[in-house]
């Protein structure tokens, strides 16, 4: 080793600066000091503002809290669906898939005889019931294709937010059978029943379970049943008796399950043990929808005949927690997260689940088809133009 040769001089450490760690530790404490604000006191502040900003910051919308209006496809028989990533129609004519803006985004054109459209906050199904052709539409695409054969027939579609789809059908060899697809299309699971029909179906929300309406006959009455099967199993983990029940509509929730019938709403714990009863007489159903966070919206009537009278709100324990007086004709009805809308000619309402007015919209431009999202805002359609509705606080 030479004797002049010097050794390297030791790396100096940069520390960092005193005031940046404290500026960080500030706002990170601002950050979690104002979750934990918005959780205890979501029922003060306005958290469906937030949730709309972030949503459609970018988009433009007139005075009165409309967007641009899109031209869609029509035709008769028209449903429409508000998705998180688009709003999805349903027609005689097919089934057709947009963008918030209007962009097309998947198309399935055909005839349908009786069209119908299913929806999750991120997914519908769009089917010919009593036919054979069913298209599902999710995250901008069309994700999944379904045409039976033979004498095979569609009965009944829903999907679940995950892409999860139960699909009951008359197929050869049982009275009825549901077949449970996962969100990559493949087949999970055949239900087939040799002595009841399978009429209606749905998937819960963790794609671990699916919930199967079934009927039958016995010494000439006839019977409904609610089966739950686990989706490794071909057995059901529980049966609850409906009696002679006609059941018109089902939702699949976390820890809940909704059944509909002409005359009562069913609340049913998952796993079958619990059953609550909320009866409508002497009321007439003119209306429901089970797509509400812990709620279901009614629309009733005092007489068979004519339209609804009242909306009224049901909880989770199947009680009848508030309601609205209705004075004019409703032409369509929706509810989703904390909210429920109704819309007549003249006006939309907004409520949140406590029956209190959110939001309203006068002249709502001649629609006549409504959906709402999550976060309160509304879709809105005619039968050529849809576009969205966005409550300014």
């Amino acid at each position: 080793m030479k004797e002049n040769q010097k050794s390297p001089a030791p790396k100096r450490i940069k520390k960092p600066n005193i005031f940046f760690r404290l500026f960080a530790l500030v706002v990170t404490a601002a950050l979690v000091l104002g979750a934990l604000a918005l959780v205890v006191y979501r029922d003060t502040y306005n958290v469906g503002a937030l949730k709309r900003w972030l949503a459609y910051r970018d988009m433009p919308t007139s005075e009165t809290g409309e967007a641009a209006p899109f031209t869609h496809a029509g035709g008769d028989k028209l449903s429409t669906a508000y998705l998180d990533s688009g709003v999805v129609t349903v027609s005689a004519a097919g089934a057709h898939y947009y963008g918030l803006d209007g962009e097309h985004l998947a198309e399935e054109v055909l005839s349908m005889e009786n069209p119908v459209l299913s929806a999750s906050r991120t997914a519908a199904v769009a089917y010919d019931a009593g036919n054979q052709s069913l298209f599902l539409f999710r995250s901008g695409t069309e994700t999944f294709k379904l045409t039976l054969t033979g004498s095979n027939n569609l009965l009944s579609a829903r999907v679940n937010d995950s892409g999860w789809l139960a699909v009951t059908a008359q197929q050869s060899g049982f009275k009825g059978a549901v077949t449970v697809y996962n969100s990559r299309g493949t087949e999970v699971i055949t239900v087939g029943l040799s002595s009841v029909f399978a009429v209606d179906a749905a998937v819960s929300p963790d794609g671990q379970s699916v919930a199967v309406i079934t009927m039958g006959q016995e010494n000439g009455n006839f019977f409904s049943r609610l089966l739950l099967y686990p989706l490794d199993q071909t057995e059901p983990s529980a049966q609850v008796e409906l009696g002679a029940l006609t059941v018109l509509d089902l939702d699949y929730e976390e820890d809940l399950l909704w059944v509909l019938g002409e005359d009562r709403l069913l609340t049913v714990s998952t796993d079958g043990t619990t059953v609550n009863s909320y009866f409508l007489t002497p009321n007439y159903l003119k209306g429901c929808s089970l797509k509400g966070d812990g709620f279901a919206l009614l629309l009733t009537g005092p007489y068979r005949a004519g339209g609804a009278a009242q909306a009224v709100i049901i909880d989770s324990a199947a009680q009848a927690v508030c309601s609205v007086p209705l004075a004019g004709q409703v032409l369509d009805y929706a509810a989703a997260g904390e909210y429920f809308a109704l819309l007549t000619g003249s006006r939309l309402t907004i409520y949140n689940k406590g029956s209190d007015l959110y939001a309203a919209l006068d002249n709502p431009q001649a629609a006549r088809h409504l959906d709402l999202a999550p976060n309160g805002s509304a879709l809105l359609a005619n039968e050529q133009q849809a576009w969205l509705y966005i409550p300014p606080s």
